[in-house]
């Protein structure tokens, strides 16, 4: 702690702390001109592009392919989100998949909330310590490399400059253009994409894989221009999409289709369906697992004693013991005599012997969740079957009455 100040990157500090302190207080004295306000949309929804579909999707994962018109257009509207250079955003972008909510991920949640939105961003990092990721593809091409020497120049002109001018020359609004489509603007999209980061492995559900902390959620899409749905991104993430349901908020997703309907993108990658089912029902048959653990099932059968059909009679008979044999399984329904919808009588009726047949259709056909009570109920199975044991017992009757006769 007597070091603190050595730990902390000052300059992400500015940009990402103070200046957008500075714009809050100069916006509260200095009202907002519709035109401005306008613009501003405008100008986020086309950078927040810049991102979604330039960094992420193009650039990150490869999920499309661009023509040189568009990469320009996303690498220069990319650099008004005041994020990094494409190659420094998807190097670490790389990493964080590959090494998701490890020490190696450079915004791992697991480091805390506050620290996957902005602690690894005001806090030095020692890049020993970040996962390595491959950026071959990226160092070759032209697009990216520009941008990532040219950096500090293309992110003043296109996050402050630009809208400033636009808003000066257009109305006459210089310093609501500086304040408000600049400074503001660009620090929302910051943030919002910074809510990728923290929230989206925060709030939300796990449809597709719960082993990691990428979640679904519609209010992180709402802000991230369709970003939110984090845990089929995580998933699948060479897919174009975020969103694969047509009611889900992805606006990215229909720009990358648009643009290649237009032919300025093309080989749109996707997953198979069938695959993302796969993904889908493993999940839900994961939760099913879990919830049936937690549930009463009896004593499984393999786990039963097993005594003769004699001893089964005996201990009804002789002991008292309510015991009732339903398909070669012996029951205790002591405690459910009284509560059978049927009456005392006919379940009183069977004890010691078999119900087989009555309990499957020959009284009354039981339903399933019968079954399910009666399986709580087990406390033995019958050597050789309950049935098999009364035709035993039966046949071996009938031949000592005949031996008898004779």
């Amino acid at each position: 702690m007597s070091n603190w100040h050595q730990h902390i990157d000052w300059l992400n500090v500015t940009f990402i702390i103070f200046v957008p302190l500075i714009g809050l207080a100069s916006a509260y004295m200095y009202p907002a001109h519709l035109y401005t306000i306008i613009f501003a949309v405008v100008y986020y929804f086309n950078a927040g592009l810049g991102i979604t579909a330039g960094y992420h999707r193009l650039w990150a994962h490869s999920s499309y392919k661009a023509t040189l018109p568009l990469k320009i257009y996303l690498a220069a509207c990319g650099l008004g989100a005041a994020q990094g250079s494409i190659r420094w955003w998807s190097r670490g972008h790389r990493a964080h998949h590959r090494y998701t909510d490890t020490d190696k991920d450079p915004y791992s949640v697991k480091k805390g909330f506050w620290y996957s939105h902005l602690g690894w961003m005001v806090m030095k990092q020692n890049p020993k310590r970040i996962g390595r990721s491959d950026i071959t593809d990226l160092n070759e091409d032209a697009v990216v490399v520009w941008q990532h020497r040219h950096y500090i120049p293309g992110v003043l002109l296109m996050a402050l400059v630009l809208p400033t001018v636009v808003c000066g020359l257009g109305w006459g609004d210089w310093r609501g253009g500086f304040i408000y489509a600049g400074v503001l603007r660009a620090s929302f999209i910051q943030q919002a994409t910074f809510c990728v980061n923290s929230l989206a492995h925060w709030l939300g559900e796990q449809p597709f894989d719960d082993r990691n902390s990428p979640r679904d959620h519609v209010v992180t899409a709402l802000v991230t221009l369709g970003e939110g749905y984090h845990n089929f991104h995580h998933e699948f993430p060479s897919d174009y999409r975020n969103a694969i349901q047509w009611w889900q908020y992805d606006p990215t997703k229909w720009a990358i289709w648009t643009w290649k309907q237009l032919g300025l993108a093309s080989e749109l990658k996707q997953f198979r369906h069938n695959e993302i089912e796969k993904g889908r029902v493993q999940q839900l048959q994961k939760k099913l697992d879990e919830k049936r653990a937690a549930l009463d099932w009896g004593v499984p059968i393999a786990d039963l004693p097993v005594i003769s059909w004699d001893d089964f009679v005996e201990q009804a008979r002789d002991q008292g013991r309510a015991l009732t044999a339903i398909s070669g399984v012996v029951h205790d329904v002591a405690g459910f005599i009284g509560e059978h919808p049927g009456g005392k009588a006919l379940i009183s009726s069977f004890v010691g012997k078999d119900a087989t047949a009555v309990f499957n259709g020959g009284v009354y056909e039981h339903s399933n969740a019968a079954h399910n009570l009666l399986s709580t109920m087990r406390v033995g199975v019958i050597r050789g079957g309950g049935e098999v044991e009364i035709w035993k017992t039966g046949a071996e009757e009938k031949a000592k009455l005949g031996a008898a006769t004779s």
